[in-house]
């Protein structure tokens, strides 16, 4: 079974950084791409970022880019969203997902559209406040 488990989430300092992890089983990991999506309270989720497993090219929202990096390490079949200089607005449960059908997607092209995603992980809460 694709299993998907994102940890890392926590209480932060705003300005502060955190790591999450999203530990990918059951599938083939280079064969797919792994998205991060954040729900803040009482909004819908958002796509943050996106990696292709197979050659670590990545794509990330616009309102994402600069604080947040994506990343993969293939041995430990797991993918990183590190998250600086975080404000309280980054607040929410952060889920990861991952798609076959994703694996290759065009760089020019959104793939964060929640809804092509096959495979959830269960959230990690950030909470960024003083």
């Amino acid at each position: 079974d694709v299993q998907l488990q994102a940890s890392g989430g926590g209480l932060v300092q705003p300005g502060g950084s955190l790591r999450l992890s999203c530990l990918a089983s059951g599938f083939t990991f280079n064969d797919y791409a792994v998205a991060w999506f954040r729900q803040a309270p009482g909004k819908e989720r958002e796509g943050v970022a996106c990696i292709r497993n197979s050659d670590g090219n990545t794509y990330y929202a616009d309102s994402m880019k600069g604080r947040f990096t994506i990343s993969k390490n293939n041995a430990k079949k797991t993918v990183y969203l590190q998250m600086d200089s975080l404000k309280p607005e980054d607040t929410g449960v952060y889920y990861c997902a991952a798609d076959f059908l994703l694996a290759n997607f065009d760089l020019g092209s959104n793939p964060l559209y929640e809804y092509d995603y096959d495979y959830w992980g269960k959230g990690t809460l950030v909470t960024v406040s003083s």
